[in-house]
């Protein structure tokens, strides 16, 4: 760990010890987080998109200038520093979602990416992949287009009529031929928690089917479900809840597919880096790490890893748990405020991390909020029947925000209203 990376955590945790035991409150959050956000804090407006991209902390920018500032000062010779950030990267990630090794976090540039490495390690040229259609536009785009040049063939579990996906119908598609299937943990469109993570896992494996896990919308945001530690991938990143910004994301494989002399699942999505020794430059050779590192590409990014840093850690000195209690006491309280305006508000349970408020025309509505100064953003519901505009509060929000928030929310929506009228 550098001089630099054990300062920050030291100070997060003398911000840990005044914040004080117990469950998390705004008037100390105000006094001992907030300072760490001055730059973001100064903006206008009401920021409810931090379920889209996180607001980063003022030490974010100091972290990226020291990676730069290695380059400037060492050249080549930052490669040592560097490295050792990105192994620090993995090791915080594998601290977030409670993964059993370090070396079993698989840097990627986006989630996408890690998917695709699963899809190009497995044996078969047209794998039978179990899917729903509320993945996130990547990953659906992604395993359609692999369908559509016949290197896969797709069993899509659609939504109830409500938009909703269940467990049990995800069960019943898996059949002996199943060989992936690939599944949210929290739907991106709903907030859908989905209930029954355990079950798919078990069922699929019992199957003999492997499992991916898209953790996006729930790591740094909650607990994962402690069934979904058995899965055999989990893709994420931390643009969203871990306030690291884009590129940040990974892929993480669960070490029994790690373990044997002769793993059976070797990806195509690969690179020197993969190699036992990389810098042996021993040509004619494709003898991989014996660990983790087999998944490794090419030369890996490397300001990502300074970039996630300061969110990282700071997620993981506040405490996952804690932050969850207080995100769900903070969905309450707005959805309070909005009620109170006769605001309709649609509820999920168990749900994620934001507030949905039906919209039949979302661009329209997100604009008249931004007009307002609230910030959000909306997603069209996965049924095909109309959409939601996105709502979510975060440590940085305030309750006097949120009652703003409602009223101007209110305010958008009687001007919708009026229109259609």
């Amino acid at each position: 760990m550098s001089e630099h990376t054990s300062a920050v955590r030291r100070v997060f945790s003398e911000m840990v010890e005044a914040l004080g035991p117990g469950p998390l409150r705004e008037a100390a959050l105000v006094e001992h987080v907030f300072p760490f956000f001055s730059r973001v804090l100064n903006r206008e407006g009401i920021y409810l998109a931090n379920h889209s991209l996180g607001r980063p902390l003022d030490q974010t920018s100091e972290d990226v200038r020291e990676a730069l500032d290695l380059w400037y000062a060492d050249m080549d010779h930052a490669w040592g520093a560097w490295l050792g950030e990105i192994e620090a990267f993995r090791a915080r990630i594998a601290r977030l979602i409670n993964w059993p090794r370090a070396d079993a976090i698989i840097p990627k540039t986006a989630a996408g990416q890690g998917l695709r490495a699963v899809l190009n390690a497995l044996p078969l040229t047209c794998p039978n992949i179990v899917t729903t259609t509320g993945e996130f536009d990547s990953i659906d785009f992604i395993l359609r287009s692999y369908e559509s040049r016949g290197r896969a063939n797709l069993t899509l579990v659609e939504p109830d009529e409500t938009g909703l996906f269940h467990a049990d119908d995800v069960i019943g598609a898996i059949r002996p031929e199943t060989d992936l299937v690939v599944v949210s943990i929290v739907c991106y469109a709903t907030g859908q928690l989905i209930d029954g993570v355990e079950e798919i896992i078990a069922c699929a494996h019992a199957e003999g089917a492997l499992v991916l896990l898209d953790a996006y919308h729930a790591a740094g945001a909650m607990p994962l479900p402690h069934g979904s530690l058995n899965a055999d991938f989990v893709i994420g990143g931390s643009y969203k809840y871990t306030r690291g910004g884009p590129g940040a994301c990974w892929l993480a494989i669960h070490p029994r597919h790690l373990d044997r002399h002769e793993p059976e699942l070797v990806t195509l999505d690969t690179g020197w880096f993969a190699r036992k020794d990389p810098f042996a430059f021993q040509r004619g050779s494709i003898e991989r790490a014996g660990d983790g590192n087999a998944w490794l590409e090419s030369t890996p990014m490397v300001l990502s890893a300074y970039q996630a840093r300061a969110g990282l850690e700071l997620t993981l000195a506040l405490g996952v748990d804690r932050l969850r209690g207080y995100n769900l006491r903070q969905q309450a309280f707005l959805i309070e405020q909005l009620r109170r305006r006769s605001v309709p508000v649609r509820e999920t349970h168990p749900r994620g991390a934001f507030v949905l408020v039906p919209s039949a025309d979302v661009k329209a509505d997100v604009a008249r909020l931004a007009e307002r100064g609230v910030i959000a953003d909306g997603r069209p519901c996965p049924s095909g029947r109309g959409g939601h505009v996105r709502l979510c509060p975060d440590i940085l929000t305030t309750e006097a925000e949120m009652g703003e928030a409602a009223e101007r929310v209110a305010g958008a929506l009687l001007a919708r209203g009026r229109q259609q009228s």
